[in-house]
């Protein structure tokens, strides 16, 4: 009998090492290290199942032979899935859909698979739930259920031959940290485990030209659980968040090889599973009657579409000796910096002030064109003077008090009419060529032109 062969995996970054060490070597991580037991690999393997083990026939090509035409997708019944994917469905492609428990990654699949069931050969592959527990949400939610196919299997290499006898189009794998190989010794959800059983189906769907979701879970901090090498071999990957408060879900997409990252999209969890939301700034702009110092409505780019998003600020006069600084939703770092900003270049001084800033809805603002609302927002409730409702904010500030350009800006002012705004605040870079009916836009260049037109 052969022996096995044993090897000391990053579970970070994947890197490798001869023996066991404290802190990896590549990534910088401690203890992240994990050893793993390398299977001998038998002769015939690839040929057993089907090809997918290897490329079979493989050639060299100049660049220009290759066929450039565009990539062929299929809808999957949900618009804002077709957005966070790029436009729809690949063929051939291996999409890691992750997120925490109970925000509705198996239910939203679920549906996407009877609705696809009705036009296409597809393949529902479970191995945390039973066939019947899956059966039972169907039924549930109502979903036509005579065409879908089920398998329960956790074995990677008998999933992949059931599939080429059923020839699906699409095929969903809930979830990849169950899921085996034969031939690696650890246990279902070890990084060895993860890392060759995505491999495996990821070259199972280049090859044969299908489409495969694969179910992934997270850790405590909220990233996706398993080797970073995992979402390296996938082509696309997207997270599905949402409160236990909150009706509401987020889509959102952090790798994507055939479309935007960063793309946006919005569900809502019903009794009937997943309904998408076409209008998602009208969830974020649920304001009240009366207008309160330190609100204020920002235009934030969302992948390819702008989203208007209710900002609060609340500034009070701090009983401590180090004022707190607590921000939700956006950078802390980025928050502190303005702070400086505004005392340097607009005379106002909040030393000796807790500010609280706060994005309604549940959504995290990652890009800088939130400065400027972010500065009206702290002044306003410093000032304890409402801004009008009606008026819309957006710029990047820098460390000169200068008021810097942000991209589509005549396509974020479009968004904010058709909401009713009527009066915006925007960079004079910014500032459309040709009057927009019924706006009124204020271009600004520093920070001063900016607190001078409140």
């Amino acid at each position: 009998m052969a022996k096995n062969k044993t090897a000391y995996v990053c579970s970070e970054c994947g890197a490798a090492f001869s023996r066991w060490q404290g802190q990896c070597g590549e990534c910088k991580e401690w203890n992240t290290i994990t050893e793993v037991r390398l299977g001998t690999a038998t002769p015939g393997t690839g040929a057993r199942y089907g090809g997918y083990a290897g490329a079979v026939g493989s050639k060299v090509q100049t660049l220009a032979e290759i066929a450039t035409t565009e990539i062929p997708r299929f809808s999957s019944g949900f618009k804002e899935l077709d957005r966070v994917l790029g436009g729809g469905v690949v063929p051939g492609s291996a999409v890691l859909i992750g997120g925490s428990p109970g925000a509705g990654k198996s239910t939203l699949l679920l549906q996407t698979m009877c609705g696809l069931a009705e036009r296409m050969k597809t393949l529902y592959v479970t191995g945390e739930e039973s066939l019947q527990q899956v059966a039972m949400r169907a039924s549930r939610l109502g979903l036509p259920t005579d065409k879908l196919r089920m398998l329960s299997e956790t074995s990677v290499e008998q999933i992949c031959l059931i599939a080429q006898q059923e020839q699906p189009q699409l095929m969903v794998i809930d979830s990849i940290q169950v899921m085996h190989v034969a031939d690696v010794q650890s246990a279902p959800g070890s990084v060895s485990q993860v890392r060759e059983s995505a491999a495996l189906l990821t070259r199972y769907a280049k090859q044969n030209h299908v489409a495969i979701f694969m179910v992934g879970h997270v850790t405590k901090d909220g990233t996706l659980a398993g080797p970073k090498v995992l979402e390296h071999c996938i082509d696309c990957s997207i997270m599905l968040d949402g409160g236990h408060d909150s009706r509401f879900r987020t889509l959102r997409s952090h790798k994507n090889r055939f479309g935007a990252v960063n793309e946006l999209g919005v569900f809502a969890m019903t009794g009937q599973g997943m309904r998408e939301v076409s209008n998602p700034s009208a969830i974020f702009l649920n304001r009240g009657e009366e207008q309160a110092p330190g609100s204020i409505v920002m235009v934030i780019w969302e992948g390819t579409r702008p989203l208007l998003v209710e900002l609060q600020a609340l500034v009070d006069y701090s009983q401590l000796s180090n004022p707190r600084r607590v921000a939700v939703g956006m950078d802390h770092n980025r928050l502190a910096m303005l702070l400086a900003v505004l005392h340097r270049h607009g005379g106002l001084q909040m030393a000796d002030q807790d500010v609280f800033i706060n994005v309604v809805g549940g959504v995290k603002v990652e890009e800088t064109s939130a400065d400027l609302a972010l500065l009206l927002a702290m002044v306003s409730s410093f000032r304890d003077q409402a801004l009008p409702k009606d008026l819309v904010v957006f710029g990047e500030v820098g460390l000169s008090g200068e008021i810097r350009p942000v991209p589509s800006g005549q396509e974020r002012l479009q968004e904010a009419v058709k909401h009713g705004f009527r009066r915006a605040i925007v960079p004079f870079a910014n500032a459309p060529k040709h009057p927009i009916e019924g706006m009124e836009v204020v271009p600004v260049k520093k920070l001063a032109d900016a607190l001078e037109a409140l």
